[in-house]
């Protein structure tokens, strides 16, 4: 089969769950995420050791009740993406966004015609943020592709609405994100995910020395566009969101890597800590160590 026909299968398949009821959605997020933890699946185990490394000093029954809540709101928002994925972009912003704050920044600075950097931290839910940010013009956006082809087929079908142009995290994307800034368009980066060994800078991140992008910090630099910070941040119980548009401090672009990366880390950091259950800490964002340090991975297993 080919990767097209599986990304066809997934998606009928997302659409299958994005049907269902509201209520019913979360409380099967609900369940995916007591089975997660009774299972000791990745998700659980991976969001357990950050939760060690990240705040050492909470004792260890206020890490468990963290631990819960954040398994659940990421289970919630998981099933609630294809429900995103598989509906009407402008139904969606209609009925899920509750709050807005920062339209008018955002729309300025893309007026500008200086060129706009995203900066999106995984945080609340980021695809309700594409497709916002694809409500007011055309947007590059950042992505890691999936190892397989049908994954990647499958992203590219739900992600690919009118306005929204997928660009892999290779070699290549520098020169297309450059050109799409110098002619005033906008740039969508997920700041918050471990580049590739020699691709970035360690910088603290929840006291933790993380190796963290330069790439949003280079773009900046050197085209001078506007860089912001944005989310979408759960309110409440049910699928109500508020949008935050934020001016970036100028630091975030400093031609000091360390300085940039340390400023970028920062707001990843500051935006979290509004809810930390709505952060992404089922991702393994520790796993490189700083040379020479003799750290080990700290999600490997003991031997």
């Amino acid at each position: 089969m080919s990767a097209q026909s599986q990304a066809r299968l997934l998606y009928a398949a997302a659409a299958l769950v994005g049907r269902l009821p509201w209520p019913l959605l979360y409380r099967l997020g609900d369940l995916t995420a007591w089975l997660w933890r009774r299972l000791d699946a990745r998700e659980s185990r991976v969001a357990r050791r950050n939760l060690e490394l990240a705040f050492p000093d909470l004792s260890a029954a206020e890490r468990e009740a963290l631990h819960r809540r954040i398994l659940r709101t990421t289970a919630r928002q998981a099933l609630e993406t294809l429900k995103l994925w598989t509906r009407p972009a402008e139904e969606n912003l209609g009925r899920l966004l509750r709050e807005r704050h920062g339209e008018a920044l955002y729309d300025a600075a893309l007026a500008s015609g200086r060129g706009v950097i995203v900066a999106a931290p995984h945080f609340g839910n980021w695809e309700l943020l594409n497709q916002w940010l694809a409500s007011r013009g055309p947007i590059a956006v950042v992505y890691r592709p999936p190892e397989s082809e049908a994954g990647d087929a499958f992203l590219q079908r739900v992600r690919g609405v009118d306005n929204v142009q997928q660009v892999r995290a290779e070699g290549p994307a520098v020169r297309r994100l450059w050109k799409v800034l110098k002619e005033g368009g906008a740039v969508g980066i997920l700041p918050d995910q471990q580049p590739k060994a020699g691709d970035g800078e360690f910088a603290p991140f929840f006291g933790v020395q993380a190796l963290t992008m330069t790439l949003l910090s280079r773009l900046a630099e050197r085209t001078g566009a506007t860089v912001l910070m944005a989310w979408c941040e759960r309110i409440g119980d049910g699928p109500q969101f508020a949008l935050h548009v934020e001016p970036a401090p100028a630091a975030i672009g400093d031609p000091d890597p360390q300085v940039a990366a340390a400023c970028l880390n920062a707001e990843v950091e500051r935006i979290a800590r509004r809810d930390l259950a709505q952060y992404q800490w089922t991702y393994k964002r520790y796993t490189l160590r700083p040379p020479g340090s003799g750290e080990p991975n700290p999600y490997a297993a003991p031997r």
